[in-house]
């Protein structure tokens, strides 16, 4: 299938009129899980929250990941998981899981498509190399990717899903990873899933993407390639899937 051609027929509008621009993103709080001090660099744990990002537009309501889904004992035993139920979370924004017209991603691990499997029939778009990667042993939660209803629509790098809204990918925590770009009149929204744990990480990226153009002599940190494709956008804010901190430009 040809996600782009099929998301292109199935949203077309007219790209040049500003009333069809995204009207709003709201910030979904889907609960927290506690990452062990193994993982999180520290000596002691860290709780993260889980978030999730409704993008209203005239072609719809888009989904931006779906928060925690049931795992295996000893993976809810590692990680502590507390839910906080997508319909409440949906209902507190005014909604209901049936106004939902399009769910994205970022990746497919269970702590951000635990709710896929209550929006059945609506389309998942997802990059390719992610949904193989999800059908691998072990990846994440079976029951969460090939669920009853699943309908993916396969993407093979970047797509604008309706008029000013852009899926981009943005490999690194995962080969598939990818983030959605909101263009909007006040200035472009990214939501970043993962790209990035925190805001600050973020930060320190174009900082040093920043002293690169700036001629600053070498060594320098690097940073990743996609980062060049998001600042084509303009971007004026950064969300993310699990730090409630917004990356602005500084100047």
């Amino acid at each position: 299938m040809d996600a782009k051609k099929t998301t292109d027929a199935a949203h077309a509008t007219d790209t040049k009129s500003v009333m069809d621009l995204p009207r709003a993103v709201r910030r979904l709080d889907l609960g927290y899980f506690v990452r062990p001090a193994s993982e999180a660099g520290g000596s002691e744990p860290r709780v993260e929250p889980v978030l999730a990002y409704l993008v209203r537009h005239d072609a719809g309501l888009l989904l931006f990941d779906t928060g925690i889904g049931a795992a295996d004992p000893e993976t809810e035993a590692h990680y502590r998981p507390r839910r906080r139920p997508l319909e409440a979370a949906l209902a507190e924004a005014g909604h209901r899981l049936a106004d939902v017209s399009l769910v994205v991603n970022c990746h497919l691990h269970f702590d951000h498509c635990g709710g896929n499997p209550l929006l059945a029939g609506k389309p998942v778009l997802v990059q390719a190399t992610e949904l193989a990667l999800a059908r691998q042993e072990g990846y994440t939660v079976d029951a969460l990717v090939d669920f009853p209803g699943a309908v993916y629509e396969e993407l093979h790098g970047e797509a604008e899903v309706w008029p000013g809204v852009h899926i981009i990918p943005t490999p690194g925590h995962t080969a598939g990873h990818q983030s959605l770009v909101v263009r909007r009149p006040d200035g472009t929204v990214v939501l970043a899933g993962q790209a990035r744990d925190f805001a600050s990480e973020f930060a320190s990226d174009q900082l040093a993407r920043q002293a690169a153009l700036d001629g600053v002599g070498a060594p320098l940190p690097g940073h990743p390639p996609w980062l060049e494709r998001l600042n084509e956008f303009d971007p004026r804010r950064v969300l993310f899937a699990h730090d409630c901190s917004v990356w602005e430009p500084g100047r």
